[in-house]
């Protein structure tokens, strides 16, 4: 009986959002173990060795690293667009009275830290990185929250994802307009077209995945050498795959349920792996004081908590919305101090921003730092919450 109580135990906690979070953590422990270790040449082999098919015509042929950043991503970007959808369709984001007051967290978290960041870094080569800090890691975020368990209200969880999600929603409309290169109109005009195509079958009703998803490969093919950055067409295609308000399992609520395993288990513990390959120089605590490293510092930290507590607040204010049940200005705070935790996104978009490898690394490592204190931070300042409140009582 033991053994089988266990084994739900185990199950439960498989299942939970925390073991992605978990996971995350010690991939990145990893890496960095990796990439200060003889290991670290033969892994930058792996992820420069180029491999797929290629022709006159066809190019299909990337190394590992551009693979995992443009291909799997691209799955990742298509899981976070369902999320979107479904929220809009009949969660969180259903309503305007339901969606005011993430929206507007989500709005305040993103432009104050990008401000901060500017402030910093204002007519350095660095400027371009504004867009570091915008973001926020769900995974990390609602693992953390998770572990807090009763000690908060169910509904600032809610809060909390549905405010990363629009967060997320931010840092895609910021990738497609502000980190794209040279655009080649035929293979966007291409992309439109299976676009309509699959915007044609949600029309007629169509709802096996296969019509969508083949399809979707060659839209994944013809934006990734249009000059938009190829994960672009994972959310293009999330917003095609049809859903519905019923208890019955939709199409996208089908594709979402066989997409988070893998993803929160494979592809995000694999670009974790693969893109916090920081090695430990001398210099580089000093780097943490640069401009670049004090705008993505202070934008997470600072920037995400005042911007996600004072755009709530004013929404409240403005009566455009109300505070999630339960909830008080101070478990709000507490949100805004978690939704510091940038990291996945942030660091993608750090690889967008800067070309050169010591600004990468730098912007890396002031991610993974920030990322920390951001979410230390906030887990103790929730449960201490948790414990005034039961002092009180």
């Amino acid at each position: 009986m033991a053994r089988k109580i266990n084994l739900k135990a185990f199950k439960d906690f498989f299942r939970s959002g925390q073991i992605g979070g978990v996971l995350l953590l010690f991939s990145v422990v990893i890496s960095l173990c990796i990439a200060n270790s003889p290991l670290y040449d033969s892994v930058e082999d792996i992820l420069h060795y180029t491999f797929g098919l290629s022709t006159a015509s066809f190019q299909l042929e990337y190394s590992t690293e551009v693979w995992i950043n443009d291909g799997l991503m691209a799955i990742f970007f298509l899981l976070v667009g369902l999320e979107i959808k479904r929220e809009i369709v009949e969660g969180e984001l259903s309503s305007l009275k339901h969606a005011a007051m993430p929206v507007f967290a989500a709005l305040g978290g993103m432009l104050v830290p990008a401000a901060i960041y500017a402030a910093f870094n204002q007519g350095t080569p660095t400027a371009g990185g504004w867009g570091i800090p915008m973001a926020t890691d769900i995974a990390f975020a609602l693992a953390i929250i998770s572990m807090l368990g009763d000690r908060v209200p169910a509904s600032l969880k809610i809060f909390l994802a549905a405010l990363a999600i629009v967060d997320d929603l931010g840092a895609i409309v910021v990738i497609a307009v502000f980190y794209t290169n040279e655009l080649h109109t035929d293979q966007l005009l291409y992309s439109g077209g299976i676009l309509a195509l699959l915007v044609l079958f949600n029309k007629l009703g169509v709802k096996n995945l296969a019509f969508y998803l083949i399809p979707g490969l060659f839209l994944w093919y013809f934006v990734h050498h249009s000059g938009i950055h190829a994960t672009i067409a994972g959310v293009l295609l999330a917003f095609t795959i049809p859903t519905n308000t019923t208890d019955e399992e939709s199409p996208l609520e089908k594709l979402e349920h066989s997409l988070t395993k893998p993803v929160n288990f494979l592809i995000m513990p694999i670009f974790a792996l693969s893109n916090t390959l920081i090695r430990f120089e001398s210099g580089m605590v000093e780097g943490l004081t640069s401009s670049l490293g004090m705008g993505i510092i202070a934008g997470l930290l600072a920037g995400k908590t005042l911007g996600i507590f004072l755009f709530s607040w004013l929404s409240v204010k403005l009566k455009w919305s109300g505070l999630p049940s339960e909830a008080r200005w101070k478990h709000i705070l507490g949100v805004g101090m978690l939704g510091g935790i940038g990291f996945t996104m942030s660091i993608f978009i750090s690889l967008l921003s800067f070309s050169d490898i010591e600004h990468q690394s730098e912007a890396k490592f002031s991610i993974l730092v920030a990322s920390i204190l951001a979410g230390s931070l906030g887990f103790i300042y929730l449960k201490s919450l948790d414990k005034t409140k039961k002092l009180e009582d």
